[in-house]
């Protein structure tokens, strides 16, 4: 009995105090919310909330958060939801491209952290609501600067409108874009109106405005597709079916919901952010869509991201013509690109949807949670549950035990992990719903109509799924491969379809 005690008393100890993840660097993200998200003084917290905000920071900005303590207990709404104090690792506003390794640094170091519990140092007296808090982990993108006197090769231009593009993204106004991490997506549309301006006398103004358009779909069409398929078929074909999708909305049915102004704003339409979610502003601040990619020197250029602007540029340039015929040609240019298809499907294509980014679901599981934030406490100690999925055990007084359930997006489907990382917490119940989840839910997150013999994810299916008709599109695409380096060959190509867990094609939506 003697032994037994000791090793109770020791298994105690040791849970009293194992180590806990530290709180991971977050970002304050809004999809397509106001571009600054407001905080608030510790003291004005109460159960109905916070009061008047104390200032804002500009979505962008990433912290690291903490769990404010007052009088032993969390600070929350009545609900549970947390205010938690933060520490800014990088203000959206001030950021230089000096911030993005030391973005890259302080992520991966917190990704490792062990600590004793995730609160507050005392006297904490900013806080944020955590539901504006998302774990993230790309850095900043920026430009890298320019080096005076580099060797450029001369290049073979693929028409006009490819001319004026590049001569736009070698250009001063395109340069002063990225600068600033805030507001990529309306200093683009200013640099583009400057640059006309400037070139009117160079160029007719009516090719200024088409190569403003292509330059608009050709940003959308590369960042909406996967970027890792590079020059493949399929992604060549992705990348045309996308920029099919612009067209119509640019000609066939313009409208103002769709970004529309008049007829031919392919602009207008491609950089709706409710349309096309890449231009919201955080996700401009993280990838290179409104960056000028297509400068000269970067083909020779040094340092980070360096590999991914020639494959941008490759990517660019397998594209383009077809592009360019998708939305300035007829309809036999049409027929042509998409042999074997309907011309009056073709032309009804307005929506898509790329399965694997969809909403994730997991109909095998019970008990699964989706947090966006809550405290958990063991004794006096409290960690914060924010932006995380687990999996809830039993009740036990005020909460409930859990586990983190961890899951990693692989090309064939979900890597799903049960860790108990937060051992004896409980998580606080009144953020527990234990609802179930929502409807949807189908294999690959396709509908319908194909049979697996084994299935890797489980996603959801858009609310239109079933109010338009699913096409099998078929390009006629020159494929150079994943990596834009192989020989080029003429291929046909097949995207969407009964059984493509990748990307799905609808016509006839309104």
């Amino acid at each position: 009995m003697r032994i037994l005690s000791v090793l109770l008393i020791v298994f105690s100890w040791s849970m009293a105090y194992a180590a806990i993840p530290a709180t991971p660097v977050m970002t304050l993200y809004r999809f397509n919310g106001p571009a600054d998200i407001p905080y608030y003084t510790a003291e004005s917290v109460g159960p109905n909330g916070p009061g008047r905000p104390a200032g804002t920071l500009a979505q962008g900005t990433s912290v690291i958060p903490c769990v404010a303590v007052k009088d032993g207990r969390p600070l929350t709404s009545s609900d549970g939801v947390p205010y938690v104090g933060f520490n800014v690792v990088v203000d959206a506003r001030k950021a230089s491209p000096l911030d993005s390794e030391r973005y890259r640094r302080i992520e991966k170091s917190r990704r490792s952290l062990q600590v004793k519990n995730n609160q507050c140092e005392a006297g904490v007296r900013y806080v944020l609501d955590v539901r504006s808090l998302y774990t993230m982990s790309k850095p900043p993108f920026f430009d890298p600067p320019r080096k005076q006197g580099q060797q450029v090769q001369p290049h073979v231009f693929q028409g006009e409108l490819d001319q004026i593009v590049r001569a736009f993204h070698n250009s001063s106004a395109c340069e002063d874009v990225n600068r600033q991490l805030i507001g990529r997506r309306g200093r683009l549309e200013r640099a583009w109106d400057r640059f006309i301006q400037v070139q009117r006398g160079r160029w007719s103004v009516s090719s200024l405005q088409q190569a403003k358009h292509l330059d608009y779909t050709m940003r959308t069409a590369l960042f909406e597709g996967h970027l890792e398929r590079g020059c493949n078929g399929y992604g060549a074909c992705e990348r045309n079916i996308i920029a099919l999708s612009i067209r119509n909305r640019g000609r066939e049915s313009c409208a103002a919901r769709l970004g529309c102004s008049a007829p031919g704003d392919f602009q207008g339409v491609s950089a709706n952010v409710s349309q096309y979610n890449i231009w919201d502003e955080y996700l401009t601040q993280i990838s290179g869509l409104t960056t000028c990619y297509l400068r000269e020197d970067l083909g020779s250029a040094t340092g980070p991201n360096v590999t991914l602007y020639r494959k941008f540029q490759a990517m660019y340039s397998q594209s383009l013509r077809d592009v360019e015929r998708i939305l300035f040609g007829s309809d036999q240019d049409l027929v042509a690109l998409f042999p074997g298809n309907q011309l009056t499907d073709l032309k009804g294509v307005r929506h898509y949807y790329h399965a694997p980014a969809m909403g994730k679901c997991f109909p095998l599981h019970e008990r699964i949670e989706y947090m966006s934030g809550a405290v958990a406490r063991r004794g006096n100690d409290f960690a914060l549950i924010a932006n995380t999925r687990i999996r809830v055990g039993e009740r036990q007084g005020q909460g409930y035990r859990f586990k983190s359930f961890v899951v990693e997006d692989k090309e064939q489907g979900d890597r799903i992990r049960l860790i108990d990382n937060y051992p004896g917490f409980i998580v606080d119940a009144r953020r527990v719903s234990l609802n179930g989840q929502s409807g949807r839910c189908r294999p690959y997150g396709i509908p319908d109509g194909c049979r697996f013999s084994e299935i890797g994810r489980y996603r959801k299916t858009p609310s239109w799924v079933n109010a338009g008709k699913p096409l099998e599109v078929k390009c006629r695409v020159a494929d150079q491969g994943e990596q834009c380096q192989g020989t080029t060959t003429m291929r046909q190509v097949r995207v969407g379809g009964v059984c493509d867990t990748q990307m799905r094609p609808f016509s006839g939506i309104n």
